[in-house]
């Protein structure tokens, strides 16, 4: 079975000139249309990312220089692939709730969510291309998480969620929102989005924390290792705020 992943990497485009962007000088000018901005979702800085994707594949190629080149179907290629959809609807997830509130703690997160998850979602796109692979694999999505870690790697010894009993191959990623869940969060607006939002997406860093975990105990590759821990520390502690984000707008 042939899985590819669900977007694009050119198809997500962050808003530079949004409102809600820290380095906007024109922050206080009169607030958009909060849904206008919905487009955005299957819009995003195309060009970045194509320069992304291209320094990734240069930065990779001269890292790996002395490392196995990964197999289409290893841990490096599946995890390569299937963070890419997951982080990719992180960055709709967030794109939709910066829409659909006008609170600037929230907006805020929303978008360093998707500029990081759309950044590192280009350099997995470089990744592949760099070894030579499809984007697209040949076996179901979650396959690589069901084989057994690897003596040495990263993670082994530390990571609890890494059981490959606990995955079936072409099963729900870990964390991933249903599509009736993504429909459900569109039509919300206000605090009540804001709440969903934060349910929906501390889920979302929690099944990315325990693929970045898999991997770690699958691969000794040195940029996949660099990457798969920066997500395990960076969204660790986003869960730890938008916990308390969460606790302060619930009743």
């Amino acid at each position: 079975m042939t899985r590819a992943p669900e977007r694009s990497t050119a198809d997500v485009v962050i808003d530079a000139d949004d409102p809600a962007d820290p380095t906007d000088q024109a922050a206080t000018a009169a607030p958009r249309p909060r849904r206008g901005g919905r487009t955005a979702v299957i819009a995003v800085a195309s060009v970045a990312l194509i320069v992304i994707a291209a320094v990734a594949f240069s930065i990779g190629r001269l890292s790996t220089l002395a490392e196995p080149t990964p197999t289409t179907t290893s841990a490096e290629a599946g995890f390569a692939r299937d963070m890419q959809v997951h982080h990719l609807q992180g960055v709709e997830l967030a794109m939709i709730v910066r829409d659909a509130t006008d609170d600037d703690e929230v907006r805020l997160l929303g978008y360093d969510i998707a500029t990081t998850q759309a950044q590192q979602a280009g350099q997995m796109y470089g990744w592949l291309a760099g070894w030579g692979l499809s984007q697209a694999g040949s076996e179901p999505s979650m396959t690589w998480m069901t084989r057994p870690a690897l003596d040495g790697a990263a993670g082994h010894g530390d990571h609890a969620t890494t059981d490959p009993e606990a995955h079936v191959p072409g099963a729900p990623m870990p964390g991933l929102a249903t599509p009736a869940q993504v429909e459900e969060l569109r039509g919300l607006t206000g605090v009540e989005a804001e709440r969903r939002f934060l349910e929906l997406m501390i889920a979302h860093h929690q099944g990315a924390v325990e693929m970045a975990d898999a991997v770690l105990a699958r691969s000794t590759n040195d940029v996949v290792v660099a990457l798969a821990q920066s997500i395990v520390d960076s969204q660790t502690s986003e869960i730890e705020l938008m916990t308390g984000m969460l606790a302060e707008r619930t009743p």
